[in-house]
């Protein structure tokens, strides 16, 4: 059997479409559906039900990629060390939020570089854009907000970060007692700094803490988290931000938390690669690294 239609039939399994399929193998969409065809005429049977939106593997297909995967995924281990070994190079190309990938993904990988592994980081400000470019083959290994759906990535959850409402000294000083009273209707007539008009973090918070959306407006849209931290301890309002990076205003007084929930609002970090490349080493050895560092975030 031909080993290239067999790594077709295991990317379309992965991607449920032939047309990401296609773009992971850099062939066209007929070239993909021929090949698929060529496999099902030798084997006599479907290994896959055509729908509106993508494919559904039969049970033989199932089984087969079952049976085919790990073998494949084992000989683009021995290729890709092959090169490595060659050429000396060891890069991981790593993509993922550039707050928490600057301030933890990034010094935790640190040590690794002493041993020969080089790094190439991607900024993404959505989960949507970090796991289409892991999907399509321009990064080794992601950290982003949502689980892929799908067999073609793989996710194992990294941590969890607490997010706080926080403000600046003088103006907790303003609301007094009042925020735990009547905390919703106090709050949304502060002025608001935030990532982006939609107020995607304040949002969220109020969804968890209150039950509904806010009424408030943002006063300052910046692009980074941690320009809504300068803000914010410069007094231009409240904001919502993860603990992990405003931890230290908070222990100087730069900033103060305005409410304290009995369930703090909570995000999920997941790593994840592509379905098979944990059997590379750079890739494994990144991926374990960093397990065992957000032990301690």
């Amino acid at each position: 059997m031909d080993l290239a239609l067999l790594r077709t039939f295991v990317t379309v399994h992965r991607a449920g479409s032939f047309t990401r399929a296609a773009a992971l193998l850099g062939l066209s969409q007929p070239a993909v559906t021929g090949q698929i065809r060529t496999l099902e005429r030798q084997l006599g049977r479907p290994l896959f039900l055509r729908q509106a939106r993508g494919v559904t593997p039969t049970t033989i297909g199932d089984e087969l990629a079952h049976r085919a995967a790990p073998h494949l995924d084992a000989l683009v281990e021995i290729a890709e060390t092959g090169l490595e070994e060659e050429s000396g190079a060891r890069t991981l190309h790593l993509a993922g939020p550039p707050e928490f990938t600057s301030l933890r993904v990034l010094p935790a990988l640190t040590p690794l570089t002493t041993q020969g592994l080089a790094l190439r980081t991607s900024f993404f400000g959505n989960a949507e854009e970090i796991l289409e470019g892991l999907a399509a083959g321009h990064h080794d290994l992601a950290i982003a907000t949502a689980r892929p759906r799908g067999g073609l990535l793989t996710a194992t959850p990294l941590c969890d970060e607490e997010h706080v409402l926080i403000a600046a000294p003088r103006w907790a000083a303003r609301l007094g007692h009042t925020v735990l009273r009547e905390g919703q209707v106090v709050l949304e007539q502060l002025p608001v700094v935030e990532v982006h008009e939609s107020l995607p973090l304040v949002s969220r918070y109020w969804a968890s803490v209150f039950d509904s959306r806010p009424a408030a407006a943002g006063t300052v849209i910046v692009p980074d988290l941690r320009a809504v931290l300068e803000c914010a301890a410069a007094g231009a309002g409240l904001a919502v931000l993860p603990r992990y990076l405003c931890e230290g205003a908070l222990e100087r007084g730069e900033v103060v938390a305005l409410l304290d929930p009995p369930v703090p609002p909570l995000r999920t970090y997941f790593l994840v690669v592509r379905t098979g490349t944990l059997a590379l080493p750079p890739i494994a050895r990144a991926h374990e690294w960093l397990l065992r560092a957000a032990v301690d975030w």
